[in-house]
Parts: C-alpha cells; structure tokens; sequence
C-alpha cells in the first residue's frame, strides 16, 4: 500500500544545499518541508559527502570560521531538526511527476512506497563520479580500481586503507585531496595522471597537496591501460600533443597496485530531466533562472545537481536562495516567464549559470572558462561591465555579482559574458 502525504516543500537531497534549503525555508515561514535522503544509518550520515571529508577548509564564507567536512555537516543538520523539518532517511527518490498544480515525488523507503504532494520542489541531489568505463581506459577488471570518493569513504568512514601503491587518474579536487590522504597514511602515491595542460583542480590544492608532498603531476598525459588479472599491477602513461592525442613513443608503465579515478564530477539531473526540465548540456544541470527555478514551474535546484561548485559553502548558499524563491510564490509571488533575458556564452566561455535572468532578483553569474589565460577582462556586453582579473582557470568558477536594477534598465534581450584579453 502506498502511503500518501501532503506538504508545502519537498526537499530531494540532503547534502549541503538540502540541508541550507530546508532549514532556509522553514525560518522563511514555509509549513510543512519534508527533506528526502538516501543517506544510510537512520540518518546519521546526513550531509552528502560532508561526513567523509575530514579534512578542514569548509565554512569559512557560509558559517565563517573554518570547519571539517563532518562539522559543517553536523551544524546543518542541527538547524533542520531544531527548526522541524520532516526527514525522510534512507528513502530513494525514485519518480518525479510534475504538473502545473503540483510536483509528486515517489519515495522507496524502510517503511514501504511514499508518495509525497507538494507546492514546491527543491532538487539538491548532488553529483556523481565519472568512472573508469567514462574515460577511454581500457584492460582487465582488477580489483584495486577506485572512484576518488569510494577511497575517501573506505578511509574516512570505514578505517580501510585501499592500496600501498596509488597512481590517480585525474587532476580533480577530490584525487589531489585523496593524494595528500594517501602520502600521510604512508602510501607511495606515484603519479597524479592528467590528460589537460593545466589541472583539474583548485591551485591552492595543487600546492597544498602534490606539491608539498612531492607528489608528481604529470599534465598533458593520459593513462591507456590498466595492467593486471586479478590485482592491478600498474597501468601504462602516454603523452598527448595538442589534439590530445597519443604521442607515439612516450609510453611508459607506473607499478601500482590501486588506480584511483578523480576525473571530475557531474550533476545528478536524470529525474529532473524524465520530467521534462531542459537540460544545459555545457553544465550538466538544469536550466534556471535567477530564481534558481528550472523550466518546471515551482522546481527549483541547487548545489551540485544544479552546477558543480568549487566550495560547499556555494551549494549552500545556493540552497538558501532556491529556499527564498519557494517562500516567494508560496506568498503569492509571480516568477515571470516571459521576457526574461537569456546568457549567452562568448568568448573563452565554456559555462554560466544561471542561464536565464528576470532582473528581479540580484544575482550571481557563475562562470567558467573553457582554457587559463591571464590579465583578461570578463565582459557583459549589454551592460557595459568589465571586471579586470589577473588570471582565469577552468578549474577556478568565477562569481561576479550584478544588480538587479541594472540588468532591468536594459532592453536587450540576451546577456553576453566573454573573456577578452587586455
């Protein structure tokens, strides 16, 4: 039997930005919020991958002070049940089906199908790792291969220590976080293999984690096979010219016996996108606009199922302003769908979100470019805006503020932001 439940605001993850938006929306005056999570344990691991982040470096922008991953997690987690937002752990949001009068969510859970009726939906299902199948790495299927964040939660959740000898795949945040882990558990971390000519990663966690380790980086290469039956035993490393393309003659094997893939992250848009939300296929995530709210009337996103970000206090933030825009029409706010104002991606531009803007609401345009350049200038054409910045990297989002009022003033009907150089 299915039971069925009512409610003002379902919440579909309970990450960072769940957690920040539920909490947000019940301070706001929404009634009933019903948060639904997959986490395991009663909900003792509520927070995403907040709980298997031990290392310290969050919160310093959302609760400014710094905190470790399980830490931020833990204060958040407070908030919602302090201020008395229904939890629904261990729960899988299974089915999206949407109408102009109302969003349902089915729910798997403990206690048996759920189906829950709500004014407004707020989708913060975070993301999920590429895999070894997605990058073109071919060879046996050894024991010894790995995600970037199946390692850390057999380490930081479980005590398990994966391998001896680690070569990573990939030059994301969460592998040079991972390299360092392994170097201060005495593993031999022999390579940090990236296929670009820059890394994947934050600068400050290249320095703080290969560099100061003495961890290889090895950019403009690519890892071709992995080598082993039952255990991995190393894996063949080529270098790629400009077309990033094998260079014949440069191959060479690593012994490992654990390979590590932390070749990026992408939002976790399926149930979004089966009930009928455009997808942007630059980000990965919903379209939306400066409400956070996607081409499903009163669906809202936020956090890393909307846009990878580079800080957790940014899906946080983010969680809190899909919240005020809920609160906004459950009031009686009307969201304008018409005339709105669509971003256009200009030069060295790979990404912005959000990609549609009312100019009813200040707003944060997050950017990033598709290669690192420097002394440039981002540019928004129609507004007559130029922001002088040093350096621009991939792996670097750009956040440049604009007011509301200047983006009404203007009749254009598209924002055009590029990167020019000086």
């Amino acid at each position: 039997m299915v039971k069925e439940i009512r409610c003002d605001l379902i919440v579909i993850g309970g990450g960072a930005a769940g957690l920040a938006a539920a909490a947000k929306a019940k301070r706001l005056g929404v009634g009933r919020v019903i948060l639904v999570d997959s986490s395991p344990y009663m909900g003792r691991l509520l927070g995403g991958i907040l709980p298997q982040c031990i290392h310290p470096g969050f919160g310093l922008q959302y609760f400014k002070e710094e905190l470790t991953g399980p830490e931020f997690a833990e204060r958040l987690v407070k908030q919602v049940y302090d201020l008395g937002v229904e939890m629904l752990t261990e729960s899988y949001a299974s089915d999206l089906r949407y109408s102009e009068d109302n969003v349902e969510v089915i729910a798997i859970s403990p206690k048996g199908v759920i189906r829950l009726d709500g004014k407004a939906l707020i989708y913060a299902a975070g993301a999920r790792e590429r895999s070894i199948f997605e990058i073109g790495v071919v060879g046996y299927r050894p024991a010894g291969v790995f995600t970037a964040g199946e390692t850390q939660a057999l380490m930081d959740l479980f005590g398990v220590m994966p391998g001896k000898e680690m070569v990573i795949i990939g030059s994301g945040d969460v592998g040079l976080i991972m390299a360092r882990r392994f170097a201060l558990e005495g593993a031999d971390v022999k390579a940090v293999v990236e296929l670009m000519p820059w890394p994947g990663g934050l600068t400050r966690n290249v320095v703080q984690c290969l560099e100061d380790f003495g961890i290889p980086l090895l950019l403009s290469h690519m890892v071709t096979k992995i080598l082993g039956r039952r255990r991995v035993a190393g894996v063949e490393v080529v270098k790629v010219n400009e077309d990033l393309k094998p260079v014949s003659g440069t191959e060479k094997v690593l012994e490992c016996d654990t390979v590590v893939v932390a070749a990026g992250i992408v939002p976790k848009a399926e149930l979004l996108e089966e009930a009928g939300a455009l997808i942007d296929r630059a980000t990965h995530g919903p379209i939306v606009n400066d409400f956070l709210e996607t081409t499903l009337h009163n669906v809202f996103a936020a956090g890393n199922a909307l846009i990878i970000n580079d800080l957790v206090d940014h899906a946080a933030e983010q969680g809190e302003r899909a919240a005020e825009s809920v609160a906004y029409i459950l009031e009686g706010g009307e969201i304008p769908h018409e005339g709105v104002k669509k971003v256009v991606l200009g030069r060295n531009v790979r990404l912005a979100m959000p990609q549609r803007v009312t100019g009813l609401k200040d707003v944060y345009l997050h950017v990033r470019v598709k290669k690192p350049e420097e002394n440039v200038r981002l540019v928004v054409r129609e507004l007559g805006l130029e922001v002088k910045m040093p350096r621009v990297r991939p792996a670097e989002m750009i956040r440049l503020p604009i007011r509301r009022d200047r983006i009404a003033a203007i009749g254009d009907s598209k924002l055009t932001v590029s990167v020019e150089a000086e």
